[in-house]
């Protein structure tokens, strides 16, 4: 499940090649996952790691994080027996 939150996740970044030729790429609605890069593959790359990171502090800190393609991390809490 996460792998696929991932991939449909960096479906919605949005890139742009800036002035000094290198990319930066962000994912509307993830606010402070981007990334910038030489090309748009190192671009990318270093997206999916920054998500990744992202997506474990907000679940560590019981933070919400975005629902995406009717996916969600959402940590249900366990009741103890």
């Amino acid at each position: 499940m996460l792998v696929e939150y991932i991939q449909k996740a960096v479906e919605r970044a949005e890139y742009k090649r800036l002035e000094d030729g290198t990319w930066f790429v962000e994912i509307p609605g993830f606010e402070g996952v981007w990334a910038n890069g030489k090309s748009v593959e190192e671009c990318r790359k270093e997206l999916i790691e920054v998500l990744e990171e992202w997506l474990f502090l907000k679940i560590q800190d019981k933070d919400p994080v975005p629902v995406v393609d009717g996916i969600s991390l959402a940590v249900k809490p366990i009741k103890a027996a």
